[in-house]
């Protein structure tokens, strides 16, 4: 199928970007990367009546390391990211994740912004946003606003940005001395989307757990944080005999649904054999 017809706006930056969106409100889409938005239109799953290009904006892309956070713009090049020694020296969980993301042709364009907007309960990057406590920049109308990535990722594909909003980077902090990250991923194909993944951060040091974050993806209609497994896991000893006494605590932390993939059974089966392997990664593991 072929998209339905919409008019075209391409703005020269975020003000008319903004200008348009409050415009046209629920009847225009963000066009970014295109990876996610143009599928939907060939199928009609999206009919907006304007798309806005915000491709030409600048200041919209680029990795900045600040003092205390490292700063991605929304409209970053999955492949930028992915080469970029910044995030493989301070987001090393992002860098870990970046190769599972689809194809080099789909990562050439694809953006972290736009990614991270549809909200997709199986991608791989607002699982990491979550893992690593990431802040997101909105602009709207009445200026940004900061959203925690906890309280950005609503459900499916929705998110706490509003109408006439623009996603325009993400922060994230700066990992601290002693903390180390896992990231994994199951998926019948590589470039797939993930039956079940996970991105996990915390510390190590003295060869104990503490301040995990564990954010699993594709078992849910959001990326969701393992609250009760993380909390079993505060204090103990960093071995994998440790890791597999609390994983049980998943059953109560995780509520897969059966989907063409597999069941809710083999979903929670194969969160709890993720989870051993990606904290075995973790450093003093042993």
């Amino acid at each position: 199928m072929k998209a339905p017809r919409f008019a075209y706006a391409r703005p020269a930056n975020i003000a008319e970007a903004l200008a348009l969106l409050a415009e046209h409100k629920d009847e225009a889409r963000v066009l970014a990367g295109g990876q996610s938005l143009v599928p939907m239109l060939n199928f009609r799953v999206a009919a907006p009546k304007v798309l806005v290009d915000i491709n030409r904006i600048a200041g919209l892309s680029g990795i900045k390391v600040a003092k205390n956070h490292v700063r991605i713009g929304a409209l970053t090049r999955h492949v930028e990211i992915e080469r970029s020694a910044d995030v493989a020296r301070h987001l090393p969980l992002v860098a870990a994740a970046m190769p599972h993301i689809a194809h080099p042709a789909i990562r050439n364009r694809g953006t972290f912004g736009g990614s991270c907007a549809l909200g997709d309960p199986a991608a791989e990057l607002p699982a990491c946003a979550l893992a690593l406590g990431a802040t997101f920049v909105v602009a709207g109308k009445k200026g940004e606003r900061r959203i925690a990535a906890q309280d950005f990722f609503k459900g499916l594909y929705a998110t706490a940005l509003k109408a006439g909003e623009l996603l325009v980077a993400a922060e994230f902090p700066l990992p601290k001395p002693g903390y180390a990250s896992a990231f994994g991923e199951l998926a019948r194909r590589h470039g797939d989307y993930a039956m079940v993944g996970l991105a996990a951060h915390g510390s190590t040091q003295g060869k104990k757990f503490s301040d995990m974050r564990v954010a699993f993806f594709g078992v849910g209609d959001r990326p969701a944080r393992a609250a009760q497994f993380e909390r079993a896991l505060e204090g103990q000893p960093a071995t994998q005999k440790a890791v597999d006494a609390v994983l049980p605590k998943l059953d109560a932390d995780l509520e897969p649904r059966s989907d063409l993939h597999a069941s809710a059974a083999t979903k929670l089966h194969l969160a709890k054999v993720l989870a051993g392997r990606a904290l075995k990664q973790m450093e003093g593991v042993s």
